[in-house]
Parts: structure tokens; C-alpha cells; sequence
């Protein structure tokens, strides 16, 4: 096995031993990682038709941060407002300038791609509204999260807001610490499983190419990535912290069985 990252537990880190020097295991961000999240973020429009509702409100620039493929930015674009793309991910990067370049040229042209890390970012501009959506904030940790509020309240103009989403992890909602999903998208469908025993401070997501074959003889090329779990509750808690006051919590669509989330609306603080 080829490892660029830590192997994964329960059933896919089964699976994994069982495929032995087959298996090629990669972070979700590298350059095959982000073709398979890319694919599967442009399935549904979770927290997008919510976060533009806001967006609409708030007349002038935008950043969206964590970017990625372009899963919110395109659709900000579509709003006519001006854009800044910030992401850390060269492959990403590169999957964003493509879609851009496909694009309509209004759209490319109101779009400014940055590569940047979301936690340490200075940039000469202010903006309306600073975007952290699909519950990116989870990939930064205790130490890394103070520095992304120091800059969202350097690049806020006034009145500005910061509009981030998270996931509540209710396990309530299932007795299982593993859950496997089949997901279907335009380009393959991929088997997905999430490990995640209440009380932990992160999840596990690992995702295989749906169909292969324990047994056989090909490569599988397979994603993981792990995901810190912040509460509402907590992360309002460390944005009052950070000189924000919350304006509003909006309640977003399920993005699955256990994944009731939240996305927050803050002001900085006077």
C-alpha cells in the first residue's frame, strides 16, 4: 500500500489491509483526492440556495474561502457580484481555474483566484461577505482557527458578515460508529464510509471506487481525510471569543443520517 496518510479505522481500514499493495491511499486534497471531492461536491445544493439568500443581502465583494473547486463560488458569481477565491490546494486551484475557463467569460471575469491558507491570508481589499462554507472550518484545528478569525475581522468591511456552516454530529440520529453510503455522481460512483463514535473530536471519511474487487488484480485508488467535529455552540463560543457577535443561526438541509448542520451569520463586534 502506498500511503500519503494515516490509514483509516473500522471497516475501511479492512478493507484496505485486505487489498494489501493494491491499495494507493490518498489525502483528500492532493491531485487525485480533489478530482473525487470535486465530484462529489457538485452533487446537490446543500447550504448553497441558504448562503446565497444571505449573500443577496449584502451588496458588494465577496470571499470565498476554502474554495475548492468552485462548489459556492460559481454561484456568487452567478449573483453578479466581484469574487475572491482563496485555496490552498494547488490541485484544486487547478480544477477551479478550469471550470472558470469553461465558464461564461462575465463570470471569469469577476472571479479572482488566490492561493492562500484560509488560517493566515492578508489580501488589500474588504468585503461584504467572507464565505467558509461545506463545514470547511472542521479542517482546522484549536490552533489554526484563531488565526482564520484575526483575518476574516482584517477583511470585513462594515457591516460586513462572516457566513461559515458546521456539522451538528447528533448520534441520536444513528446507533452505528460506521456509516457506508453509496454515492452516485455524473462521473462514478463511489462507496463512502464515515466512522465517528459520539464523544470523539473528529470523523473519518473514506471513500473507494464503487465495485472493486477485494480479490482482483487492479489498482483502487482510495481517499481519506479526517474532519474535526465543532458544534454551533462551540464555534459561536470562539467567535464571540474573537470580537464577533453572532447575528443569526440558520438551519440547513440534512447533508445525510446523522448530519444535521448549522450555518452562522457573525458581525464583527463594535
Amino acid at each position: 500500500m502506498s500511503a500519503t496518510t494515516t490509514a483509516p479505522p473500522g471497516r475501511a481500514g479492512e478493507l484496505l489491509a485486505a487489498l494489501g499493495d493494491r491499495a494507493v491511499l490518498h489525502g483528500m486534497y492532493d491531485a487525485y483526492g480533489s478530482s473525487v471531492y470535486h465530484h462529489l461536491a457538485t452533487q446537490g445544493d446543500h447550504e448553497v440556495r441558504e448562503l446565497l439568500g444571505v449573500i443577496r443581502q449584502l451588496p458588494g465583494p465577496v470571499l470565498d474561502l476554502a474554495a475548492g473547486s468552485g462548489r459556492l463560488t460559481t454561484p456568487i458569481l452567478a449573483l453578479g457580484r466581484e469574487v475572491t477565491a482563496l485555496e490552498l490546494s494547488p490541485s484544486m486551484l487547478g480544477l477551479l481555474t478550469e471550470r472558470l475557463a469553461t465558464g461564461p467569460a462575465a463570470l471569469r471575469e469577476r472571479c479572482t483566484v488566490v492561493r492562500g491558507d484560509m488560517s493566515d491570508f492578508s489580501l488589500e481589499q474588504r468585503f461584504a461577505a467572507v464565505v467558509l462554507g461545506t463545514t470547511s472550518v472542521s479542517l482546522l484545528d484549536e490552533a489554526g482557527r484563531p488565526g482564520l478569525y484575526r483575518c476574516v475581522r482584517e477583511h470585513l468591511a462594515e457591516g460586513g458578515r462572516f457566513l461559515l456552516s458546521t456539522v451538528e454530529m447528533d448520534a441520536a440520529r444513528s446507533s452505528d460508529i460506521e456509516v457506508e453510503l453509496t454515492v452516485p455522481t455524473g462521473a462514478a460512483t463511489y462507496r463512502m464510509y464515515e466512522y465517528w463514535a459520539p464523544g470523539d473530536a473528529a470523523r473519518t471519511v473514506t471513500i473507494f471506487p464503487d465495485g472493486f474487487d477485494v480479490a482482483g488484480e487492479k489498482v483502487v485508488h482510495v481517499c481519506t481525510t479526517t474532519i474535526g467535529v465543532l458544534s454551533a455552540n462551540q464555534l459561536e463560543a470562539e467567535l464571540v471569543g474573537a470580537g464577533f457577535a453572532v447575528r443569526a443561526r440558520h438551519p440547513l438541509p440534512m447533508a445525510g443520517a446523522r448530519h444535521p448542520s448549522v450555518l452562522l451569520e457573525a458581525e464583527a463586534a463594535a
